[in-house]
């Protein structure tokens, strides 16, 4: 006997609400689809959320521990849908149970496995210790949620996503990788590590239609970003970026838009700097 359908697959539904396919197909390129959103309570995962429901995306919005912005995201990605478009649920990408429950929430509200994943979710050492200086802790800290949550992430991906055509993976690195300065060596390492699972699935995606790309900004205008950072540090930067300024997270997310799209079909196996000339 078929279980009862719950509240959530109760309220299926496209975040667009256009009346017209045709329409729908250009304005709403991601219409139907299912995105999972790793660290979107926040930062560039929270811009990433709102650019991919405008592109008619349904999320599944995770977050570590500031359940309040998560709520108040799927509330205001809610607001004007007819039915459910969006909701949060708490969950450390660093356990497998986590990463698991992900795709498990995203099929029993949405009716259908994830299309998209994009792991964002990461941290960082805000002191910036030389290697020299940096603790046990704080480099299993940065592993455990970089480069092991990750893999979790898309391991669950690779066995779980829709195949045939509209699978997409978007990890998230660092443009670091092209600096290597120092006071950064645990988290550039996650990095690299992040970087190589990325273009190494994308090979063994081979023949299911799932792409896997990496993004990795420069210096953008977060929480993350700023801890720790003095005025001084942050005009140095400025002057080094060619366009002489700090990115914004409204500078990564239309990326992340297009590579989840059909029109980035032709684009797999890739790092993508969004740096503003930065590196």
């Amino acid at each position: 006997m078929a279980s009862k359908p719950n509240s959530l697959q109760q309220q299926q539904h496209s975040c667009s609400s256009s009346s017209s396919a045709a329409a729908s197909s250009v304005s709403m390129p991601l219409n139907g689809r299912v995105a999972v959103v790793t660290g979107a309570s926040r930062g560039i995962g929270r811009e990433i959320a709102v650019h991919l429901a405008a592109l008619g995306a349904r999320l599944v919005l995770n977050y570590a521990s500031n359940s309040a912005l998560a709520d108040a995201l799927a509330a205001e990605l809610n607001e004007n849908s007819p039915t459910l478009c969006a909701f949060a649920t708490r969950g450390d990408v660093s356990h497998p149970d986590a990463a698991r429950s992900l795709f498990d929430k995203a099929e029993q509200a949405f009716g259908s496995p994830p299309h998209i994943l994009v792991a964002c979710a990461g941290i960082l050492n805000s002191k910036y210790p030389a290697l020299a200086d940096t603790t046990l802790d704080d480099f299993d800290a940065m592993f455990n949620v970089n480069v092991r949550g990750t893999f979790l992430l898309l391991r669950e991906a690779a066995n779980r996503m829709v195949r045939g055509g509209g699978g997409r993976i978007v990890t998230f690195s660092s443009s670091i990788m092209g600096t290597l300065l120092p006071g950064y060596a645990a988290y550039t390492a996650t990095n690299g590590a992040v970087e190589a699972m990325t273009q190494i699935l994308a090979k063994e995606l081979k023949g299911t239609g799932i792409t896997a790309n990496c993004v990795a900004p420069g210096p953008v205008r977060t929480e993350l970003f700023l801890a720790g950072k003095d005025e001084e540090f942050m005009k140095k930067v400025e002057e080094r970026s060619s366009l002489g300024r700090i990115g914004e997270t409204k500078d990564v997310a239309p990326v992340v838009g297009f590579l989840v799209s059909d029109a980035a079909e032709w684009v797999n196996g890739q790092v993508i700097r969004v740096n503003g000339g930065f590196v």
